[in-house]
């Protein structure tokens, strides 16, 4: 049996280091963990980072020392999307505001599902032309919902560190709060429109190969 290449091991530890993900952004607020782990939302934007810098890394060496596969060229793609919804889904979870988990979550519900849906639509569309031997490469647009996401996530990451583990950087934290829930809605409703817009865009183009499915 051949042993797993280095790239592909990178994307299993992508994997890996979205469950640690997800259980740092969701310790409780009190409890034992949390005094061990005081810190959760930082750990969280650390792990995301180095998730994201695997996902670079990977493709690197695979292209750099023809280690491409077809493990691969499933899962990397797989391992990004669980590792950006994974985030997007902590969002709701997080309130809006410090100290008051009722005034609703930071992130609407219907803004992740539409993220969601469209990342399985193109996903799905993908497999279909695989399976007619079609590669469908990535779209412009497609690496601008890329970046969109990318740098919402790490804002959002970076400003629940600042205002949960590091008291607010020293500002008021009501004035916090509010400027930073007022970034973050902005932010979302510009990842969701772009977000649409790439997938729209993307089953318009390919709408010849989803309609020989049909």
């Amino acid at each position: 049996m051949r042993a797993m290449n280095l790239p592909n091991k990178l994307t299993i530890a992508r994997i890996g280091m979205t469950g640690l993900f997800v259980a740092a952004m969701l310790l409780p607020a009190e409890g034992l963990i949390r005094t061990h782990f005081p810190l959760g939302k930082t750990l969280a934007l650390g792990l995301f980072i180095l998730a994201s810098l695997t996902d670079w890394l990977d493709g690197w060496l695979a292209r750099r020392h023809g280690l491409e596969t077809t493990f691969g060229a499933l899962m990397d793609p797989l391992a990004d999307k669980v590792l950006v919804v994974a985030a997007f889904i902590c969002f709701i979870e997080q309130p809006a505001m410090r100290g008051a988990p009722h005034d609703g979550p930071l992130v609407q519900a219907w803004m992740v599902l539409l993220i969601v849906a469209r990342e399985f639509l193109v996903t799905g569309l993908r497999l279909v032309a695989r399976e007619k031997g079609v590669v469908l490469k990535a779209e412009r647009l497609g690496k601008h919902k890329t970046i969109s996401q990318m740098v919402t996530i790490i804002f959002v990451l970076g400003g629940l560190a600042a205002r949960e583990d590091w008291n607010c950087l020293g500002y008021e934290c009501a004035k916090f709060d509010a400027m930073f829930w007022r970034l973050t809605l902005g932010l979302m409703f510009v990842v969701v429109a772009v977000t649409l817009w790439s997938g729209i865009a993307y089953l318009a183009k390919n709408r010849k190969l989803l309609l020989e499915h049909a």
